[in-house]
């Protein structure tokens, strides 16, 4: 939409459904990226300067110099979970409004760490390159995996998300471990087949780790090399929380130590723009390394029917807040 500016400016920082965009434009001058791109920070702020409302996604970094640039805004409405990307108390400070979507991502993510690790486990992804490579003969003794049955899982975070992949973990015939500051009630261990354990415990038990944790400056780094050391020799990773969870170099060289015997991936390190010091790509000895890792580009809420719930969820949080009203996915009070 254009021209009217006594409708409040939206601007959309990726592809949205057009349900979405329809929804937004009753409300306001819509601008959306409709390329399935991430737009270069600068065009971003040069579309957003006049804007009171933007819907943001997990590429964006909202600073102190982005809400400087952009004096108009009332609403930062990030259609994602985690919001370390999203600097809060700027963001109070200059009287936004910083929403989150906290539960829809929960399912489609447990279910990708699940097929991650059976991925993994079980060769899918070089079974797959090896049977389009033309060496399909008929079956041979090969790529031998991993079964789950009988295995101890760790799941570092009982929270949502990892609630969720106990569940479904629970078909599998696993014994679950999981550690987290606050303990769940017995009668929630009980039917999550899960027990409590502390985190030092549950590195040494575990043969297969998985890591739902927050980025934080505790969480940093959590599995550095010291971390990897203390885990089972032959264990496995699967990160689908946040990547700056796990240090990819001590990864990679727990790999070829043969420490660790296999890590799969949603989320990398690379993503986490609100580390000063944060990677500019994955570390390639762990992109060359097909036989022991599985990795996704960010899949985790990649389902069309969830994708559009969130996206619903994030545009009314800024109708909420456009309207005067608080909004269901608020995390803090501007002033």
């Amino acid at each position: 939409m254009s021209g009217n500016q006594s409708r409040p400016k939206v601007v959309v920082t990726h592809w949205i459904h057009d349900e979405v965009v329809a929804l937004l434009e009753r409300y306001g001058e819509v601008v959306v990226n409709e390329t399935r791109e991430t737009l270069p920070r600068a065009e971003i702020l040069r579309r957003a300067r006049d804007a009171q409302a933007l819907m943001a996604f997990m590429p964006d970094h909202v600073d102190e110099e982005f809400l400087t640039a952009c004096p108009r805004l009332r609403v930062v409405s990030a259609a994602l979970k985690g919001y370390d990307n999203f600097d809060v108390d700027a963001c109070t400070r200059h009287g936004v409004q910083l929403t989150i979507v906290p539960d829809i991502l929960t399912v489609p993510t447990a279910e990708l760490a699940l097929g991650l690790l059976l991925s993994l486990t079980r060769h899918l992804h070089e079974g797959d390159h090896f049977m389009r490579s033309g060496g399909f003969q008929g079956w041979r003794p090969h790529f031998y995996g991993t079964a789950l049955t009988g295995r101890t899982v760790g799941i570092v975070g009982m929270g949502a998300v990892g609630r969720a992949l106990a569940r479904r973990l629970s078909g599998f015939d696993v014994d679950i471990l999981y550690a987290d500051r606050l303990r769940l009630d017995p009668a929630k261990e009980t039917s999550l087949s899960a027990s409590y354990t502390p985190f030092e415990e549950l590195l040494e038990r575990s043969d297969i780790i998985f890591p739902l944790l927050p980025l934080t400056p505790q969480t940093l780094h959590l599995f550095d090399a010291a971390c990897l050391a203390r885990m089972q020799r032959g264990a496995i990773l699967v990160n689908v929380g946040r990547g700056s969870l796990v240090d990819e170099e001590a990864v990679a060289a727990a790999l070829q130590s043969g420490q660790l015997a296999g890590y799969a991936a949603d989320v990398f390190e690379m993503e986490d723009w609100a580390r000063p010091d944060h990677p500019r790509q994955v570390p390639q000895v762990l992109l060359d390394d097909t036989t022991h890792t599985c990795f996704t580009p960010h899949l985790g809420s990649a389902v069309d029917e969830f994708r559009l719930a969130i996206e619903l969820e994030a545009a009314h949080n800024i109708i909420q807040t456009l309207q005067g009203q608080k909004p269901a996915g608020a995390i803090n009070c501007p002033r």
